[in-house]
C-alpha cells in the first residue's frame, strides 16, 4: 500500500489537488466501510500528499452521507500524521468577509445524526478535546497564508460552529449562534476533528469564507453565482496556501501532544478488549494494545 504524511480533505469547490506529481489513485477499504472516494495520492513540495475531496467528485455526498469514520481510519492506514482540511463556511461576523481565510481553534456541536468516535462495542476510550485544533499545524497554515496570499485577509482564532444541514440556519437560529460569539458556520469539521485526535492525527481547519450567514442585512443580495465564484476563487487560494504550507512540514517531526492523544484514554482493560475490537481498532490502536 502506498503511504502519505499529509493529508488533504478538500470541501465544497476543492474536488482536486493541483500540483501533485507521480499520482496513484487508491481505493481503499475500512473497518468502517469505503470512504468517501478514491484516495489521490502525489507528491507535492518534496512531500507525499493524500488528497481526498469529502463530498466524492461531483459533490454527492451530503454532510451527514459523508463517512466520516471511514475517511480519517483510511488516513490512519495511509500512515498520514497531519491533516489539513478546506472547508467552505458562512461568516457571523462582519469582520469575516467572504473571500477572507480563518483558522478556526475552537468547534461547537450542533449536529444531532452523526457518529464521532471511533470506539464504543466494548472498547471505551475517552480522549481529551480541550483544544480541538493542533496549533503547531495551525501556525503553519496561517504563516503560509500570509506569505502566500498578499491580497487576501487571514484570520487566526474563533470558533465553528457544525451544523447538522443540509438546510442551511434560519435567521433566528444565526442569530443565536451570533450571540454566543460563533466565528464561522459549517457542516462537517466537527466530526473530522475529533475523529483525527482519536486517530492521533494532527488536525487543523482552513474555513475559507463564501458568505455571510442569513443574519446579515445583505444577505439577499447574495446570489448562487456569486457564491460559486466565490467558492472557485477560494479553492485557488486554498491549492497555493497548501502548497506552501506542506513545503514547510516536508520533513519536519511532530513535536505537538497530537501523537499521544491516546496514550492516557483508553479505560478499558486490556483484558476486557476482545480480539474483534482489537482487530477493528488495529490501525488506532496498535502501538498500546495488541
Amino acid at each position: 500500500m502506498p503511504t502519505a504524511r499529509i493529508g488533504v480533505i478538500g470541501g465544497s469547490g476543492l474536488y482536486q489537488m493541483a500540483g501533485l506529481t507521480d499520482v496513484e489513485e487508491v481505493t481503499l477499504s475500512t473497518p468502517f466501510g469505503e470512504p468517501s472516494d478514491a484516495f489521490f495520492i502525489g507528491t507535492l513540495a518534496g512531500e507525499r500528499v493524500a488528497f481526498l475531496p469529502r463530498h466524492a467528485r461531483g459533490h454527492k455526498l451530503l454532510p451527514t452521507e459523508i463517512p466520516f469514520r471511514a475517511n480519517i481510519y483510511a488516513m490512519k492506514m495511509l500512515g498520514v500524521e497531519r491533516i489539513i482540511s478546506a472547508s467552505a463556511v458562512g461568516s457571523l461576523r462582519e469582520e469575516l468577509k467572504p473571500m477572507d481565510i480563518v483558522f478556526p481553534d475552537q468547534f461547537f456541536d450542533r449536529t444531532r445524526h452523526r457518529v464521532s468516535t471511533f470506539f464504543g462495542g466494548g472498547l471505551a476510550a475517552h480522549i481529551t478535546f480541550a483544544d480541538p485544533v493542533c496549533a503547531e499545524l495551525a501556525d503553519t497554515l496561517e504563516q503560509a497564508g500570509r506569505a502566500e496570499l498578499r491580497g487576501v485577509a487571514i484570520h487566526r482564532g474563533g470558533t465553528y460552529i457544525c451544523m447538522e444541514g443540509p438546510a442551511f440556519s434560519t435567521k433566528a437560529e444565526s442569530e443565536v449562534y451570533r450571540s454566543w460569539g460563533m466565528s464561522v458556520i459549517g457542516m462537517t469539521n466537527l466530526q473530522e476533528a475529533k475523529l483525527a485526535r482519536e486517530a492521533e492525527i494532527c488536525y487543523a481547519t482552513m474555513a475559507l469564507v463564501t458568505d455571510y450567514d442569513c443574519w446579515h442585512p445583505d444577505h439577499d443580495s447574495v446570489t448562487i453565482e456569486m457564491v460559486i465564484q466565490y467558492l472557485n476563487s477560494n479553492a485557488e487560494n486554498a491549492q497555493k496556501l497548501i502548497a506552501s504550507a506542506i513545503g514547510s512540514l516536508a520533513g519536519k517531526a511532530r513535536t505537538c501532544k497530537c501523537e499521544h492523544a491516546l496514550r492516557h484514554a483508553i479505560i478499558t482493560s486490556p483484558d476486557n478488549i476482545t480480539s474483534d475490537a482489537k482487530q477493528r481498532l488495529k490501525a488506532i490502536i496498535g502501538k498500546y494494545i495488541s
